[in-house]
């Protein structure tokens, strides 16, 4: 069983991406600049978020995080979202979700610019991934994608089967786990609450991708011996145990499932830092495609 490991991988990546910065400052290029919009006081956003602050200062570049109360109006946050879109000094800006329950997810990813839609989730850049054109991809497909080349697990030809069909992970996932590509060229299927049959379709997985958002979900009995197994589960579980209170759990009983596995992703350490480190990249595509 090789381990999938999202920490190594991501600061390998990490590195390129600061040595590119390091090139653009010697010859008088742009430095990529990204913002963050965070709407209230939720804790697992805000440690996200500012992970990704984190990790724009460690490549050497520009971030700027904006935060505003759960009150904000959807009106409010348009302006804001617009202000973003006219701003040369800002490449790329995400939205961290969810917003409170009086905005509207979809009017605002709608007003995003997509030229500066860096988490891939505007239906331009969504379209133009299923099209197969050159598209900003959804920052979680994107990492597991780039994990899958680095450790060269084979796709071509495989059964893929993604548990979950989120418009973030699970559709954007079987539409770049099909196309002809590689990592890509595999059949898969997607499956989800209502799929009869859950457990049989995953045993026949040779990647199985667990996107489902139920910790544990995916027992020994539901994966064959060999399968390649990626776990975008992440989910804080009450703990006593812990300081925190809380333990980090998958969608997959790490536990059962990893010694029938040829490869498999840990929680935390597997995709997590993975969508991090391909949402710079997509920052840093961003501000090579403006020519600055």
């Amino acid at each position: 069983m090789t381990l999938l490991d999202g920490i190594s991988l991501s600061q390998a990546i990490r590195g390129e991406l600061a040595s590119e910065v390091d090139q653009r400052t010697a010859a008088g290029l742009r430095i990529p600049h990204l913002a963050a919009v965070l709407v209230g006081e939720d804790g697992a956003s805000l440690t996200y978020v500012s992970a990704k602050v984190k990790a724009c200062e460690q490549v050497g570049f520009r971030s700027t995080l904006l935060q505003f109360p759960e009150s904000i109006s959807e009106m409010e946050l348009l302006l804001e979202v617009q202000r973003l879109n006219e701003d040369p000094e800002v490449d790329g800006y995400i939205v961290q979700l969810p917003l409170p329950e009086h905005i509207r997810d979809e009017m605002i990813l709608l007003a995003i610019d997509p030229a500066k839609d860096v988490d891939g989730f505007h239906p331009e850049n969504v379209g133009r991934m299923a099209l197969g054109l050159d598209a900003f991809l959804p920052a979680t497909p994107m990492g597991i994608l780039t994990m899958l080349s680095r450790y060269k697990v084979e796709t071509q030809g495989k059964h893929a089967v993604v548990v979950g069909r989120s418009s973030i992970v699970g559709l954007p996932m079987a539409i770049l786990l099909q196309r002809n590509a590689d990592p890509g060229n595999c059949t898969v299927t997607i499956t989800h609450s209502r799929t009869r049959n859950l457990a049989e379709l995953c045993r026949n997985a040779d990647i199985l991708i667990a996107a489902a958002g139920k910790p544990g979900f995916i027992t020994a009995d539901m994966v064959k011996e060999g399968a390649v197994v990626v776990d975008v589960g992440i989910t804080r579980v009450p703990d006593v145990t812990r300081k925190t209170g809380f333990r980090i759990a998958g969608d997959v009983d790490f536990d059962e499932v990893s010694p029938k596995c040829s490869f498999i992703t840990p929680v935390p350490g597997g995709v997590g830092p993975m969508t991090i480190v391909s949402l710079l990249s997509n920052t840093l595509l961003a501000v090579r495609r403006s020519g600055r």
